[in-house]
């Protein structure tokens, strides 16, 4: 079946360049077309920052309140101007190359006195476009309220400087602070400018430009290897998975590069295995039922045959063995039919408190026969009779298909023991044969429908293949622990455990 999806190394590959594209436009976006106002706000609050402590240093009043303010003003490209309320300067700090706060023409610090004074004292003024809208475009010597070392450095300073050359559209902010020092109020001034330079703008720009060609070659290289170094494994697993849906039990996962994947591949190896175990079970089980049904039916079909054309086939020791057939083939369908009641969890119990003691001597009796004629050896060893509360009936044929189950398995002195130990308010039974025992790694399997140790034993006439299925789902149905304790050379013995019950007299009635 053809699928139309992206495989996951590529879809890896396109969520990682998608994720570095996104991380370059956001940085474009920030860098480029927001830079100025990010640059506003950063500024805007460095220079609130500052204003408040050049603003507690005027306060102290301090003997070194020059220096302190030239420093805050240097550290921070800003430019701070204080006069007194008549506009005569009183200190000086300005590093911006076209701050006019120094030659502040009188029509303008009476207009920024007069804002500050209507806004509570204190005043923030943008000023956009040509400043000469501010402070006139050539301010006159009259005019300036500064001494004469801060005029002279004014006229000596070049054009460029003082015409704010290149800068007519460059935005900035002035900061006014009417404040009371000692009995005298003091104007404070703090200028800064808001508008990064265009030189700016153009290097970030073609930072820019070599950082995305270099973000987008690495960013391409690094989700190949990515993508190639996780898919890896899985690609290899999908791969095996297509031979497991094939049929082909043998294939192995491998994937060992991630604790997920390993733990998937882990998970996938014992599904083959399992699934291939499965599978040869249920050949064996449609090569067993068939020669099980197969033998019977060619038995009675045979015979029925020559009592019906030879008349003095017509013997009693010929029907008896259609009639054991026939008993063989019925035995058989009710293995099935109750085995497949009891996974199917719709056999019910009924529960009933019973002899379990003389329950085991009723099914060794059933043996007599097989003793008499075909030497085997059942003994039953015990010490008192025990009362469990369960099934009777099917907890009998729990016992006779364990002990059946030895009697076909047993080794060459046919010996079978039964044991019934009573431990606390538990009772053990166990049936050991000396049979050849069972490996290690086929003692769990013995429990499946046909599961054979040995492939070329022929079961006994007496026996379907079901037992210890049945005995398996019987047992649980009851809650019984059960297992199998078995050596190669040294027999097996099959064992189940059952809760007791207090024996009264009315019970022992």
């Amino acid at each position: 079946m053809k699928h139309e999806k992206i495989s996951i190394k590529w879809k890896i590959f396109l969520y990682l360049s998608a994720f570095v594209i996104i991380l370059l436009a956001v940085l474009w976006l920030l860098q480029i077309c927001y830079l100025d106002t990010f640059y506003k706000f950063v500024t805007t609050k460095t220079a609130k920052h500052v204003k408040t402590q050049a603003i507690e240093k005027l306060l102290k009043n301090s003997e070194k309140i020059d220096e302190e303010l030239d420093l805050l003003a240097a550290k921070n490209n800003f430019a701070i101007y204080v006069t007194n309320f008549r506009g005569e300067p009183l200190y000086n700090a300005e590093y911006i190359a076209t701050s006019r706060l120094n030659t502040l023409p009188k029509e303008a610090f009476e207009r920024f006195y007069r804002e500050a004074k209507e806004n509570g004292g204190s005043a923030e003024i943008s000023i956009k476009g040509e400043r000469e809208a501010f402070f006139g475009e050539k301010p006159p010597k009259e005019n300036m309220h500064n001494d004469d070392k801060a005029l002279d450095r004014h006229m000596d300073m070049p054009p460029e400087f003082v015409q704010n050359h290149g800068q007519e559209a460059a935005e900035s902010v002035i900061f006014v602070e009417i404040l009371q020092v000692d009995g005298e109020e003091k104007v404070f001034f703090l200028n800064c400018v808001l508008t990064p330079v265009d030189a700016t703008v153009n290097t970030l720009k073609i930072e820019l430009v070599c950082i995305s060609v270099l973000m987008i070659v690495l960013a391409i290289g690094l989700a190949l290897l990515i993508s190639k170094n996780v898919s890896g494994s899985m690609i290899r697993m999908s791969e095996s998975a297509k031979g497991l849906a094939k049929g082909n039990f043998d294939v192995v996962f491998d994937g060992r590069d991630y604790r997920e994947i390993a733990e998937l591949s882990d998970i996938l190896n014992y599904t083959a295995k399992e699934l291939g175990q499965t599978e040869r079970l249920r050949q064996e089980l449609v090569a067993n039922v068939s020669h099980d049904l197969r033998t019977p039916l060619t038995m009675i079909i045979a015979y029925a045959q020559a009592m019906q054309d030879l008349p003095g086939e017509n013997t009693p020791e010929n029907i008896q063995v259609v009639v054991d057939e026939a008993e063989r083939l019925t035995n058989l369908v009710n293995d099935m039919l109750d085995l497949s009641k009891l996974q199917a969890g719709v056999l019910e119990k009924n529960s009933e408190c019973f002899d379990f003691t003389d329950c085991i001597h009723s099914v060794l009796q059933r043996y007599n026969k097989l003793i008499e004629q075909g030497g085997y050896k059942i003994l039953f060893l015990y010490d008192t009779s025990v009362w469990i509360d369960g099934d009777e009936f099917k907890m009998c044929q729990v016992l006779y298909n364990l002990i059946n189950n030895a009697v076909n398995y047993t080794g060459e002195d046919k010996t079978i023991i039964v044991r019934q130990i009573l431990t606390e308010n538990k009772v053990r039974i166990e049936i050991e044969d000396s049979g050849e025992g069972i490996a290690k790694e086929d003692i769990p399997y013995v429990w499946d429908r046909y599961y054979k140790v040995d492939k070329t034993h022929k079961r006994a006439v007496t026996g379907t293949g079901l037992g210890l299925s049945i005995v398996k789902n019987i047992l649980e149905l009851h809650e019984a622990s059960y297992g199998v304790e078995s050596d190669i050379g040294k027999g097996s013995i099959f064992w189940f455990e059952m809760k007791t019950e207090k024996m009264t007299d009315e019970s022992m009635r």
